[in-house]
């Protein structure tokens, strides 16, 4: 079994194209699909590259969630506590309670159930978008806006806070700044969702937040507490992640005009196309961390009790191995399990939502807008390397 190494060098984050995974880290795949790797805190962890590797560790219980350090931010502080609710940051038995409490309110009939108001939603903005005329922000007109309606809608967020929900969801998905930004915004948010449970409290609505105060419980889990754990977590993954894959998932397809041509003259592709997305995009950029609470080997390395692991969930979707010549984006490509949602226990409990979101975007955004076109080169494009989840600050676009 393999052994650390003194001096380990830095993960790859620079992307010569900004479509594609970082630069060397296929290389790094190729030769050590498990190795060490410095990150952007000063820490060193595993970097776990390959498909099934990345796999092994993301079904394996003894793989914690409470890291000790947030590699990739430049303090490395760990500002997000676990609780009850706090589905991302929980490990068995809590987790699997709280996601069996969580999971019948997105169960893929629910989800379709959504579609209707989701269409109008998409068609709402694009009305907007066609009166004002162009060149447009795709990102602030129609990327961020209608995530965030959707799962406002779902959530029962007054209208009147959702510019600053998005505000705050923002702020703490950004990597360049200290903890106490972040735990600043996570202060702003727990305000924004306390209000949030008592005015549910006091008047049910058709709204998620009122079906779990009204679940039976008879362990008592569903107090104030759980509820703004849950719906925080659900809240700001449910809208960041959808909003980037709107917005970069665009920008890719107007890259690849052949690709956007396909599914033009055959809209049947859709379902296809958004797989497709997923899986070239993977958009969670620096993947998935956990720390081992047991000595073990993965790919026949050894990782010791107490160590970091980092599973780069886009390396994993690149993998030869996984997909025959990953970097070719091609939309007719048969689906495959890839891993833009993640893998095991902790996948994305959203994942149903966040496919017919984008199926009814695109779909809807390119029938509508069959001369869609950037406004000015991918190259000159502000792209997200700053945040948690990869994709564009903004898309200029004309038609």
């Amino acid at each position: 079994m393999s052994q650390p190494t003194a001096g380990a060098p830095a993960a790859p984050k620079a992307r010569s194209c900004p479509f594609l995974p970082p630069d060397g880290i296929a290389d790094i795949r190729a030769a050590a699909p498990v190795t060490r790797a410095t990150f952007t805190s000063g820490h060193e962890a595993w970097l776990v590259t390959g498909y099934e590797q990345v796999r092994a560790v993301l079904r394996d219980p003894s793989f914690s969630v409470g890291v000790p350090h947030a590699l990739h931010t430049q303090d490395g502080v760990v500002t997000q506590k676990p609780g009850r609710g706090s589905l991302l940051w929980q490990d068995a038995p809590e987790h699997t309670d709280d996601r069996k409490l969580l999971a019948k309110e997105f169960t893929v009939r629910r989800m379709q159930a959504l579609r209707p108001n989701i269409q109008r939603i998409v068609d709402e903005h694009l009305d907007a978008i066609e009166a004002r005329g162009g060149p447009v922000d795709l990102v602030k007109t129609f990327a961020n806006p209608v995530p965030s309606m959707v799962i406002s809608d779902l959530f029962g967020v007054p209208a009147e806070r959702r510019a600053e929900f998005q505000e705050i969801a923002e702020a703490m998905m950004r990597v360049d700044q200290d903890a106490a930004a972040t735990e600043a915004a996570g202060m702003r948010l727990g305000g924004l969702l306390y209000q949030l449970v008592q005015e549910r409290r006091a008047n049910p609505g058709d709204d998620l937040i009122s079906a779990l105060i009204t679940t039976e419980d008879p362990d008592g889990v569903i107090d104030d507490m759980f509820l703004m754990n849950a719906a925080g977590t659900l809240l700001i993954a449910a809208h960041d992640t959808t909003a980037c894959m709107i917005g970069l998932g665009t920008a890719l397809l107007l890259d690849r005009p052949d690709q956007l041509a396909l599914l033009q003259k055959d809209p049947s592709l859709i379902g296809n196309a958004v797989e497709e997305l997923l899986r070239y995009l993977t958009i969670g950029q620096f993947g998935a961390e956990r720390v081992a609470t047991q000595d073990g080997e993965i790919g026949g390395v050894r990782i010791a009790k107490g160590e970091q692991v980092v599973t780069h969930l886009l390396s994993a979707d690149f993998d030869p191995a996984f997909v025959e010549d990953p970097e070719r984006f091609d939309i007719t490509r048969r689906p495959a399990p890839h891993l833009a949602f993640g893998f095991g226990a902790h996948q994305c409990i959203g994942q149903q939502l966040a496919r017919i979101e984008l199926q009814i975007v695109f779909g809807t955004l390119f029938r509508r807008f069959p001369t869609l076109r950037l406004a000015k080169p991918v190259e000159e494009l502000r792209f997200r390397n700053d945040m948690v989840f990869y994709g564009v600050h903004e898309l200029p676009v004309t038609w």
